[in-house]
């Protein structure tokens, strides 16, 4: 049986189309680890803006082997209980045209100053300028609620004693009272037209700007805000 060489290279052509076409079907497009890393670090940039410091950002590896699909627009986001500080988690998500969720671990440090006790100060001292310096350092290594700003410390009031040195935290400091309990107090009642102002006697301790309570001459009881001087403001 004779075979024309038309008919051979025809049928070797048909053999060879599904291959050929095969080899030119193109992979699907897979999201580029460098660039989530990038999309999270912008994030914590934004984040951190804020901080009493100079961050630095360092975000760890993405794992290649998650062959991600590509996309357009990765969403980065914080994942409940995480914050731009310290040891942190970024989340990156994709909505479309595939859903997917992965977490990147970060670190956020932050240099800048704080306060600490420029002497021991002892359990109800009212702190003035000269009882605290500025120290320069890393705030993420420090204790939780560290004070950074002297208008947070002058003129509050030792919670504990401190020993010269250690950083001061505000749960260490409460405020002045502007109102004690039991104090006699000037009760100013002020509203459209009016203003008026009456003594009383104070039924709680209220540093500037908290709630007080007060008893008139007449047994009234009314609040107010305290101010500093003994003052209790009642606004109508």
């Amino acid at each position: 049986m004779r075979i024309s060489v038309k008919a051979l290279l025809a049928a070797l052509t048909a053999l060879s189309l599904p291959a050929a076409a095969s080899a030119q079907t193109p992979a699907p497009a897979r999201q580029d680890p460098a660039a989530l890393r990038q999309v999270a670090e912008q994030f914590l940039r934004v984040q951190s803006a804020g901080l009493p410091g100079e961050a630095q950002i360092s975000v760890g590896q993405v794992d290649p082997r998650m062959n991600l699909a590509v996309c357009p627009a990765p969403e980065a986001f914080l994942p409940a209980g995480s914050r731009a500080w310290g040891k942190t988690t970024v989340g990156i998500r994709c909505n479309a045209p595939s859903t997917w969720t992965i977490y990147i671990a970060a670190t956020v440090r932050v240099q800048g100053e704080y306060l600490v006790a420029a002497a021991p100060l002892a359990q109800g001292k009212t702190l003035g300028p000269e009882d605290i310096v500025g120290m320069r350092g890393e705030l993420t290594a420090l204790p939780a609620g560290i004070v950074t700003d002297v208008s947070q410390a002058v003129g509050r009031t030792m919670a504990i004693s401190l020993p010269a040195g250690a950083p001061l935290r505000a749960d260490s400091l409460r405020s002045v009272a502007a109102v004690q309990q039991g104090q006699t107090v000037r009760i100013v009642s002020a509203g459209p037209g009016f203003r008026v102002s009456a003594e009383g006697r104070a039924l709680n301790n209220a540093a500037d700007g908290q709630v007080a309570q007060a008893r008139t001459a007449s047994g009234q009881v009314v609040s107010g805000v305290a101010r500093a001087g003994g003052v209790v403001e009642v606004t109508y």
